[in-house]
């Protein structure tokens, strides 16, 4: 059956791929450690009793029909009074969009900036600019970035790249890596970014940054930075993307917010009325309602981020361990999100059953089927298949299943040759 060049040549989720296995060896009673998926268990981590009890009412007061195209107006004036007091962020309602997630916002972003074959930056590892650029046909500059640097771009490497860009796509807590931006790297691209503007004609698109802090508000102890913040000449070029899903544990609930200048968010609004991407109206009334607790907001992501940290540290340390013990392995202190990343240097040994493993993809497959362990590879993010860096979630298993992981790694890894 013939379909469209564009459907014809979209690529599948390795993730899903991953995801497949592990229910497979689930429903067959395996135990697996599933740290693939960039999603909370909600019965580990349960939405804001708060939030919960408002969705409820929502619907008990029959708040079911269509929402406004851009989000409730009470959500978008609690969201701007949030942004204000949180972060020092001085944006009007009308300079905010509503939408069903994060998702829409960024693909919105990316059309309404983007035209075919305009040129988009990004670093790799990144979550899904891949396909982004590729369902708007953009030509897609990627930066392999490096450990050192966080996995983040520098102004360095993003450079020599930027001349007729349109835009520059980055998220801080970074998805996969937990990483986040120093100031001093975040300052120096914004810079670069306004500078480059400076030199553009009336005739030329502007460069525009898209920077997505949906982890913002799960960080460990470091500071999370954004660009307006730092260089204020960034509210012209800057479109955030943020919302509920990672912050409440709320990723079913489908309220996400992009934010920015307001000939840019009234496009993206345009765009998604005929996608129809809207969040349902009562979770929009109960987070408007929910954001204005100030303190219950500010409780509930102390205690949910602190079991997460917890979790995300005793990986790492067990990580170490391994590496204390002569294994090549490697961690990064968690710094946000859910994400530890893990290297295991492995790809081309052999297995007990003289299989070898060619990439990161076999070492995927071996950990799930002789660890009872699901890890993501980097090449899910843009990385080459044997590039032995992976990305380990701690939202959708418990403390204890982490603990209990560990040895099984050790054992699996201790076989290879």
């Amino acid at each position: 059956m013939k379909v469209s060049k564009l459907a014809q040549n979209l690529i599948g989720s390795e993730i899903v791929k991953i995801g497949n296995e592990v229910n497979d060896l689930k429903a067959k009673g395996e135990k697996i450690t599933n740290l693939t998926i960039g999603d909370l268990d909600s019965n580990i981590y349960p939405i804001p009793a708060e939030l919960k009890a408002g969705i409820q009412k929502a619907y008990a007061d029959n708040l079911t029909n269509y929402p406004p195209a851009s989000g409730l107006l009470s959500l978008r004036e609690s969201v701007s009074a949030d942004l204000k007091q949180r972060y020092g962020l001085d944006y009007t309602p009308k300079d905010i969009l509503v939408a069903g997630g994060s998702r829409p916002l960024i693909y919105a972003t990316f059309k309404t900036i983007v035209d075919e074959g305009d040129k988009v930056i990004y670093p790799v590892p990144s979550w899904n600019n891949n396909h982004y650029s590729y369902l708007n046909s953009a030509k897609k500059v990627e930066i392999e970035v490096k450990p050192e640097n966080n996995f983040l771009p520098t102004a360095e490497e993003l450079k020599p790249h930027i001349k007729g860009a349109v835009l520059i796509a980055l998220c801080s807590p970074l998805n996969p890596t937990g990483t986040m931006f120093t100031e001093k790297q975040l300052r120096d691209i914004c810079e670069l970014i306004v500078e480059e503007n400076k030199c553009r004609s009336e005739d030329e698109k502007p460069l525009y940054l898209m920077y997505d802090q949906i982890y913002a508000m799960l960080t460990f102890g470091e500071k999370h930075f954004n660009p307006v913040s730092l260089v204020p000449a960034m509210k012209e070029y800057t479109v955030f993307i943020d919302g509920s899903s990672k912050c409440f544990a709320a990723t079913g609930v489908r309220v996400g917010w992009a934010f920015g200048p307001s000939a840019i968010i009234s496009k993206m609004a345009a765009l998604l009325t005929h996608v129809g991407a809207w969040a349902p109206k009562p979770e929009q009334a109960a987070m408007a309602a929910f954001l204005k607790q100030t303190a219950a907001v500010n409780a509930f992501v102390a205690d949910y981020k602190g079991k997460i940290k917890y979790s995300l540290e005793t990986l790492h340390e067990g990580i170490q361990t391994l590496k204390s013990k002569g294994f090549a392995v490697e961690s990064i202190k968690p710094m946000g999100a859910l994400y530890l990343t893990i290297k295991l240097d492995y790809v081309g040994k052999t297995t007990p059953k003289r299989q070898k493993l060619n990439d990161t993809t076999d070492l995927v497959f071996y950990l799930i089927q002789e660890a009872g362990m699901a890890l993501v590879p980097f090449s899910a993010f843009g990385n080459s298949r044997t590039m032995p860096w992976f990305r380990a979630s701690a939202g959708g298993c418990s403390l204890q299943d982490i603990k209990d992981v560990l040895p099984r790694l050790e054992k699996a890894l201790s076989v290879l040759k």
